[in-house]
């Protein structure tokens, strides 16, 4: 999708345990940082913290409920990230299968 953060980012977002965790959570329902950080095992600084890597690698939004931040997951972008790693195991496929055939034509 045009705007969207490079998948690296996306990657590095998902590569904690901690944000998985709070994916997790939010795909349940959505929830304030302090309803998350009252839920997890750390600060409300280090929620903020994974909430605001979530959000740089558009996997999660903020969404005002009068005077309170609630995050909510963004699915599409899962969606769009499962979708461009399929593409990637592909094209890695297609290369082995042209290795193997090398390998074989050579015997």
């Amino acid at each position: 999708m045009a705007g969207e953060p490079p998948l690296s980012e996306v990657m590095a977002a998902l590569a904690d345990p901690t944000r998985w965790r709070v994916l997790a959570m939010l795909s349940e329902r959505e929830r304030s940082a302090s309803a998350l950080c009252r839920e997890l095992p750390v600060s409300r600084a280090a929620v903020i913290k994974h909430l605001g890597v979530l959000e740089r690698g558009g996997l999660v939004r903020r969404r005002r409920v009068g005077r309170e931040v609630r995050f909510v997951p963004r699915p599409e972008r899962l969606s769009d990230t499962a979708r461009r790693l399929d593409e990637i195991a592909s094209a890695w496929d297609a290369r082995l299968d042209a290795l193997r055939r090398l390998a074989k034509d050579s015997d």
